[in-house]
């Protein structure tokens, strides 16, 4: 089974880059609403995913800090809680099922490494919901 259906790509897709501050990926956290977000380096490689509870437990983490602060400290010394794992384009969709079950996107990387997309959970569930249709 094609995977390409159930993909949003790289372009519609919100990512940050893992050299900017803390400060700088708060501030797209709040703006964008996200929960978690895949990060990837200047070249485009999908290096891993971030949270807002990782921000969060690294401000605990380091308080007292201030936002000058986090403006000097790049996004990569934020240490990871949880590992958002990724898949290749040429997965199986029974593997993006099986990951899916522990995480809300699953982010897709090319045969380089490079991040082009991901795969949400509530596209799989729509794609399943039609199957169980169908065989009405």
């Amino acid at each position: 089974m094609n995977i390409f259906p159930y993909l949003t790509p790289k372009n519609n897709t919100y990512y940050i880059i893992d050299n900017i501050s803390v400060r700088q990926a708060i501030e797209k956290f709040d703006f964008y609403k996200f929960s978690v977000v895949p990060v990837i380096d200047e070249n485009g490689k999908y290096i891993n995913s971030i949270s807002e509870g990782d921000l969060l437990c690294f401000i605990k983490n380091n308080n007292p800090i201030s936002l000058k602060d986090l403006e000097k400290i790049p996004l990569f010394e934020v240490p990871r809680y949880r590992t958002y794992e990724c898949l290749s384009i040429s997965s199986t969709f029974d593997e993006i099922l099986n990951l899916s079950l522990n995480q809300n996107f699953i982010p897709i990387i090319d045969d380089r490494g490079m991040f082009i997309g991901i795969i949400k959970r509530k596209d799989i569930i729509k794609h399943l919901l039609e199957l169980t249709k169908e065989h009405k």
